[in-house]
């Protein structure tokens, strides 16, 4: 069985890169729910492709950033291989629309959800690497993730990480995330989250991930300490 020519041709242009064996790239953007492809192979080309990004991303940090610590590397990277990462530019590159994906999937609105997106954009980087090695991966990914490289050349801090450091800072009990509510389809959930520190008033925020709505949560509560602190300095 070998990928329809429109999905073929399509992705292989996308990629800018032409399979040898087409079948390879069918499984990569087959979804479980099809059910013409094993459930397993799906995810393990996922489970590949994780890899070899994770590895030509590491590759690249180390040379864009020579100075840099171990740990600023490190925040760069969790950054630039998280799953709404992936998802981000799956989108930008049309990924969704060649999702071969069942009838109830795709109209539960599945070429849009982040899971998946991110989910089919390992598999693609598996797909590339499996049928042209590491340098037909590595080229690719280059060309997509270097602009998210440049984007950000000082090292990323994400909220969590500044609100704990705050609370640890000043004595305070670590920031308490608590789940309060989750609601959407289960392939594309929007998450509710409230964080609380000490005596201060909690804040909530939303996100497709807790991740995401942890950082909301975070982001919202520092604003409200920066203007504490503004107004206790006036």
């Amino acid at each position: 069985m070998t990928a329809p020519p429109a999905v073929a041709d399509g992705l292989e242009r996308i990629l800018g890169y032409a399979f040898s064996d087409p079948e390879i790239l069918r499984c990569a953007v087959t979804h479980a729910s099809a059910e013409q492809i094993a459930a397993n192979a799906y995810e393990r080309l996922e489970f590949l492709g994780d890899r070899v990004l994770g590895l030509v991303v590491a590759e690249r940090l180390l040379e864009r950033f020579p100075q840099e610590r171990e740990g600023e590397i490190a925040r760069r990277h969790v950054q630039l291989v998280r799953g709404e990462t992936l998802a981000e530019v799956a989108r930008l590159l049309g990924i969704g629309q060649f999702l071969i994906i069942s009838r109830g999937e795709e109209e539960a609105g599945a070429r849009d959800s982040e899971s998946i997106l991110s989910d089919v954009m390992e598999a693609l980087l598996a797909a590339l690497y499996l049928d042209g090695g590491l340098e037909a991966a590595r080229g690719f990914i280059l060309k997509h993730w270097n602009p998210l490289v440049e984007a950000d050349l000082e090292p990323p801090r994400d909220a969590k990480t500044t609100l704990q450091e705050w609370a640890q800072g000043r004595q305070h009990p670590l920031p308490c995330y608590t789940v309060v509510a989750q609601d959407g389809p289960a392939h594309a959930p929007e998450f509710t989250i409230s964080v609380l520190v000490g005596d201060y008033p909690p804040r909530t925020g939303t996100g497709r991930s807790k991740r995401l709505a942890e950082q909301a949560a975070a982001t919202l509560l520092l604003a409200d300490l920066a203007n504490l602190a503004d107004t206790a300095t006036r």
